[in-house]
């Protein structure tokens, strides 16, 4: 069975997003074993310069390096990245597994992204969008296509 690890800056507080999140994985037991680690958010001033945003990001990219399975394919979600459809997403993410790679890494970074350090480690940088959402949204959001993903693989009805 495949690994899915959710690397995420900042923690979920609002109880629908908890309770969205929570259903999602409670449906993804079945198709994968999934971790989901939430790390700290460097905090910044208001209004803060790009100095501080980069130094903040920099903390961010190190503690999530520092979580980084040895040998998983790593996802960055970023604007930049790359736009799939859920089947396009799906025929992706079964290819890594086909080439003996069981741990799939998704990387959801705070309001203010990802470090370019960590999206250079990034076998796939994916955006869902290019509208801007909440971080704690795109969480519930991976979390449903991921859902998505493996279902379309195993050719439920729930993709339609």
């Amino acid at each position: 069975m495949e690994h899915v690890h959710i690397i995420c800056i900042g923690r979920l507080k609002e109880k629908f997003y908890l309770d969205a999140a929570e259903e999602y994985a409670k449906r993804l037991s079945a198709s994968c074993r999934l971790t989901i680690s939430e790390l700290d958010e460097q905090p910044l001033p208001p209004r803060p310069s790009a100095a501080q945003v980069e130094q903040a990001l920099l903390k961010e990219a190190r503690s999530i390096t520092a979580r980084l399975p040895r040998g998983g394919a790593v996802i960055a979600l970023c604007v930049e990245g790359t736009l799939l459809s859920s089947e396009a997403l799906a025929e992706t993410l079964s290819r890594w597994p086909a080439e003996g790679i069981s741990t799939l890494v998704f990387l959801i970074g705070g309001s203010f992204g990802l470090h370019a350090s960590v999206k250079e480690r990034a076998a796939l940088r994916l955006s869902l969008s290019p509208m801007t959402f909440p971080h704690h949204l795109a969480r519930v959001m991976v979390l449903e296509q991921l859902y998505r993903a493996y279902q379309i693989r195993a050719g439920s009805q729930y993709h339609k």
